[in-house]
């Protein structure tokens, strides 16, 4: 018998598995809790895209009433489709690379409606080699099947999502009971039937659904109502995102049809305090932030006298059980962060819990999961790394972090360099001017390739309203630095905050744009705003101009619907704000008055045209930072002195040369101050746990020589600092 089995539900994504249950499952092992732990959503999706499953859907398509002219195309192919998915399923698992060259040989693939947008990509492909452009093919091959089922077999369908219309700003219980109430569809049979083989090959004592997102809501409890009816000894919880941001309000007893316990928040002391109970069937439980129901009401039980785990104290994610060489790599090209996102399999790791900055007033500051910071030392994250490589055996890290601090990404840096680990990472940060050309020339260094985030609304004043603690010009700067240093960089952009005007919507779409004409920017996407009950704005919306629409809440309670007292349509700016950056990612378009992104009268832009070009290039010059750290990045330096004639007279200097990856540097310089820096360089090395400071190094030059700014600021020593000497506050 298995104490536990984690469980989530369908779905998210493809191409990793969402790391909630593998965090929990490590946890669980400290604490030799057996577990065992499934990803129902890849499982279900292998066995639909599959021969045996895709027939028994066409058999179900052809046998519906009405059929679009694009499903009627691809029935009258499904031997085309029948013939080729579970090939087409196995290369997108990257077991078969050489069939990539058939899948781009023209005629090879039946093409429906979602191959329409080839005419529109063709550019993408001149930069794609065989095996990236037959993923997208692949890709494209597969969400026309999707779409398929969506018309004529389960219109809840989605390869990231199921039903997840229901799941959002559900105030009310009704909607979703009645569903439940309802026939079920056959991605929901399929589903039900995995899960029961794997509890009769784990006979769990405790079940766990992690429910993520809005999309994940209904398949968990349709699953937690199957084990209510067909294993009803088992006892079933909820945890997850979800249930953090929208059922702190629960009241509705129904839920409790389907789960047992609903559980808030951090997730390891909780579920350690469940099977507890459960295993010892207390009569008055011990448990931590749990809605439960007893004697017909749903209460709220926190009497455990227990602390939260420090983050040093959870152990190491464990991935085992989940089926990691299964999992489907797609790629998307309109989109180079959703491409990054879906393509390839990211070993998902937290630098920190919750936000370093926890300000921003559009966010749920007010949860424990943002609101309650704690980072993890940089050497117990590399540990991890380094355990799950070998459990993985993938060198890839996506950091989930809301905003991962640069404190935090300097130290991760400089102990994957001290260490020679070769991997490759990305996350989300605020844009903070200490992202200077050094900084991020350390992050490249340690295999950081991108990252994420928010501009939100491109307007100083909209900005300083949010609480960013950004201005648009310093996000210019930092992104540019990222850029140079080739980190690939997305920002999140907004528009319909509360008081934002019409004019300020095309001021910021004209910022955006020369963010990305600059090269600044080469990935954006546009949201928006949503007003959340457990924000800033949504817990005082009188101070931010806006009159929330309240209803009673028995259910969820997150997403609010609100009147903006300036009576403006947000809504109608979306098209043209998204089409506008479909094509800046494109690095088309940039030519294009805004008015003509738009069918509706909108007004000039009263930004500079070169606002973000004067923004990069006119930085001003400030004096390095007495704590920054100085560090060499390169490796032994080949030396000889040389005479230099000049003006008839002769000066003898030092030759050094430097070997990069991609050049040989030669700089020369006077022989005594040469000798003291090559003398300095193994002091200044990455392996070294204690970086020197600029102050002790100005101190130890200037004991020998003269000032020490003229040496540090003079060309040739600005040749060197190009090439590996770096200064990173």
């Amino acid at each position: 018998m298995t104490d536990i089995l984690l469980i989530t539900p369908p779905f998210t994504q493809l191409n990793t598995p969402y790391p909630a249950t593998a965090y929990l499952k490590g946890f669980l092992n400290t604490k030799s809790i057996s577990s065992y732990q499934m990803d129902l959503g890849i499982e279900v999706i292998l066995e639909v895209f599959s021969k045996k499953g895709l027939t028994e859907f066409f058999e179900m398509a052809e046998k519906h009433p009405e059929k679009s002219e694009n499903t009627c195309r691809i029935l009258a192919l499904k031997n085309e489709y029948l013939k080729i998915i579970d090939e087409i399923i196995c290369f997108l698992q990257g077991r078969d690379p050489n069939f990539s060259r058939q899948i781009c040989s023209e005629g090879f693939l039946p093409e429906a409606s979602r191959f329409d947008q080839l005419d529109e990509m063709d550019w993408a492909f001149g930069h794609m080699g065989f095996y990236d452009k037959a993923k997208h093919l692949a890709t494209l091959f597969l969400e026309d099947v999707s779409d398929l089922i969506v018309e004529c077999v389960d219109p809840d369908f989605g390869f990231s999502r199921y039903a997840e219309r229901i799941g959002r700003s559900a105030n009310s219980f009704d909607q979703l009971y009645d569903k439940l109430g309802g026939t079920t569809s056959k991605i929901v049979e399929i589903t039900l039937a995995l899960l029961d083989d794997q509890i009769e090959s784990q006979n769990p004592r405790l079940i766990c659904f992690s429910v993520p997102f809005p999309g994940n809501l209904y398949s968990a409890f349709r699953c937690a109502q199957h084990i209510q009816q067909n294993h009803p000894s088992i006892k079933v919880a909820m945890g997850g995102g979800f249930a953090n941001t929208e059922l702190r309000s629960l009241t509705d007893t129904r839920v409790f049809e389907f789960f047992d316990f609903i559980t808030l928040d951090d997730g390891e002391l909780p579920i350690e305090l469940l099977i507890n109970h459960v295993k010892n069937s207390q009569e008055k439980p011990i448990l931590k932030r749990s809605f439960l129901i007893e004697q017909g009401e749903v209460i709220y039980v926190n009497n455990s006298k227990d602390a939260d785990y420090k983050q040093v104290q959870v152990g190491t994610p464990d991935y085992s059980d989940l089926l990691l060489d299964k999992y489907i790599s797609v790629i998307e090209i309109a989109n180079p962060m959703h491409s990054l996102w879906s393509d390839g399999r990211w070993n998902k790791l937290t630098m920190a819990h919750g936000c370093y900055w926890g300000k921003c007033t559009f966010c749920d500051i007010s949860l424990d999961y943002i609101k309650l910071y704690e980072p993890i030392a940089a050497k117990i994250l590399v540990d991890r790394m380094e355990e799950l490589i070998k459990q993985t055996n993938e060198r890839g890290f996506h950091f989930v972090d809301e905003a991962a601090s640069p404190a935090l990404m300097r130290e991760l840096a400089l102990e994957i360099l001290r260490r020679e680990l070769v991997v490759t990472w990305w996350t989300n940060i605020r844009f903070e001017k200490r992202f200077d050309r050094d900084m991020c020339r350390l992050l490249k260094a340690s295999g950081c390739i991108a990252v994420s985030g928010g501009l939100e609304v491109a307007s100083d004043r909209l900005l300083k309203l949010i609480d960013k603690g950004v201005t648009v010009q310093q996000v210019a700067r930092v992104t540019n630095a990222f850029t140079s240093t080739g980190i690939m960089v997305h920002a999140y952009l907004m528009y319909g905050y509360p008081t934002q005007t019409v004019q300020e919507t095309i001021d910021s779409l004209e910022m955006v744009r020369q963010l990305f004409e600059a090269g600044a920017v080469q990935s954006g996407f546009w949201h928006q705003f949503a007003l959340t009950a457990h924000s800033p704005v949504g817990l005082d919306p009188d101070a931010f101009g806006i009159t929330p629409q309240l209803e009673e809440i028995t259910f969820a309670n997150n997403d609010v619907q609100f009147v903006d007292h300036t009576g403006i349509e947000h809504d109608q700016f979306s098209y043209g704000l998204k089409k506008s950056l479909y094509n800046y990612m494109h690095g088309v378009g940039f030519e294009m008055k805004l008015q003509e992104w738009f069918d509706f009268k909108v007004p000039k832009t009263k930004v500079a045209p070169d606002h973000i070009s004067q923004s990069i290039e006119n930085q001003l010059w400030n004096s390095p930072s007495a704590n920054s750290k100085v560090l060499w990045l390169g490796g032994a330096v080949a030396i000889d002195k040389t005479v230099q004639e000049k003006s008839g007279k002769a000066k003898n200097l030092l030759r050094c040369v430097l070997e990069t990856k991609t050049e040989r540097i030669t700089v020369k310089l006077p022989i005594e101050e040469g000798t003291w820096l090559l003398n300095q360089l193994p002091l200044l090395s990455v392996v070294n746990l204690k970086p020197m400071s600029y102050s002790d190094l100005k101190s130890n030059f200037e004991q020998e020589f003269g000032d020490f700014e003229p040496f540090w600021f003079s060309k040739q020593i600005g040749v060197i600092r190009d090439n590996g000497l770096l200064l990173v506050l």
